[in-house]
């Protein structure tokens, strides 16, 4: 009955890490398209030189 047991948690854990795996790889996805969409829209200063789209 343990290694069942065993075998069922080890499936749920890999089952959990790929879900987020594959969040994760969404999600970053998402902000390379948002990084690059910052890039596109830029805005010029009045002062004719270049801002950035992010305040850090």
């Amino acid at each position: 009955m343990v290694p069942v047991i065993l075998v069922l948690l080890l499936a749920l854990i890999l089952f959990g890490a790929g879900f987020a795996l594959k969040a994760l790889w969404w999600l970053a996805v998402a902000v390379l398209v948002v990084w690059l969409l910052g890039f596109l829209f830029r805005t010029t200063s009045a002062g004719g030189g270049r801002t950035r789209w992010y305040r850090w």
